[in-house]
Parts: structure tokens; sequence; C-alpha cells
């Protein structure tokens, strides 16, 4: 556990007062929105089984998502649309997403921690951790509060689309979701972008 706040302590120590950790949860899917959460932990707060959202089943996701909630000095979550996705590409639209997240924050952190290889995009003060949502606390907090919190929108979106499974797959390009493509069509949530570049 203690592992988790390596580079966080590192930097602290080097004189940032605060800082965030930022992920997103929902790039690859062909429908539904992608979603970014920022998180502000209190220095060296440590959370039993916090660890990348991918690597958490759905359930430890849910309690974790809580604890975070409660333990956290700031959270703040945000979406862009399928429409900004189309417009601005996808990571043009993950970092639309970060931005609007880390904007969300009621305190302004000196420096966020984004998760991947990629912050050209990001307007706050930032830094790139490959694989943070392994190696970073906060941004594993972000990784679970962002995929908990699109999992439950597409869990509405299944509701109001019952035809393509979105409860089951959260629209990920599964060969039954392509199947419901191929009988219904896209719906209005579907990326056409991505259905142009995947589609069998």
């Amino acid at each position: 556990m203690t592992e988790l706040w390596t580079l966080e302590n590192e930097i602290y120590d080097s004189g940032v007062r605060l800082l965030c950790g930022v992920d997103e949860a929902g790039r690859g899917p062909l429908a539904g929105p992608v979603c970014a959460a920022a998180v502000i932990l209190p220095r060296g707060c440590m959370i039993e089984g916090l660890n990348d959202s991918k690597k958490l089943s759905e359930k430890k996701r849910e309690a974790l998502y809580d604890v975070i909630s409660e333990k956290a000095l700031d959270t703040s979550i945000a979406f862009a649309s399928v429409e900004e996705i189309e417009e601005r590409n996808i990571l043009g639209a993950t970092f639309l997403a970060m931005n609007r997240a880390i904007a969300g924050l009621s305190t302004k952190p000196e420096l966020a921690l984004i998760d991947g290889n990629r912050n050209s995009g990001i307007e706050t003060p930032s830094r790139c951790v490959i694989q943070g949502d392994a190696c970073c606390a906060d941004i594993a907090a972000a990784s679970i509060l962002a995929k908990v919190t699109r999992d439950r929108l597409m869990l509405r979106l299944a509701e109001e689309y019952p035809m393509y499974g979105f409860e089951k797959h959260k629209g990920y390009g599964t060969a039954a979701h392509y199947a419901a493509l191929r009988e219904y069509g896209p719906s209005p949530v579907h990326r056409p972008s991505f259905l142009r570049k995947k589609h069998e």
C-alpha cells in the first residue's frame, strides 16, 4: 500500500503543497460519453484495496467509491459527450473531461497528475504518470470514481436503449454489441466515428 504514495510523497517533499490525481473511463467504447475524475486525497491516506479500477471487481469498485468519496479532501467528476467526442476526437474529448473535472475541484491543485503519457491538452500545470492508476494513490482513486460513475450512467442508458445490452458491456465492442448494432442500427448515444473505424 505505501508504494502507492512513493511518487506523491516525492512531489510533496519537493515543495508542491497540493496535487490531484486525474484519470478517465470510457475512451474505447462504441457508445456513451467519456468520463474523468479528479481526486485530492489527504497525504499518506491509506485506503484498503485501492488499486487500478481495471484490476478490481465491480462490487469492490462500488465499495471503494464510497470510501474514496468519504476520505478525499476533494473530488470532481465530469463528462465529455458523444457530440464532443465526434467534434474533437477522443483524445481532445478526454482532455476536455479532465479539464472540467479539475476545474470542478473546490480547491485548486498546484499540480495535476495525469494517468498515461499525454497531457498536452491539460490547462492546469500537470505531469504524466504512465500506469499511474496502478502506482499512484490519487490517480488510482480517480480511476475508480470515473469508472463507477460511467458504469452507472451506462446502466441508465441501458434502460433507455434496452436492445443493445449496455448493462453487460457498458458500450464496449463485444460480439453481442456488434450483433445488436447490425440488427437495430446505432442509437443517439453511439459514437459514429468509432462505428466507422470498428464496425465489422
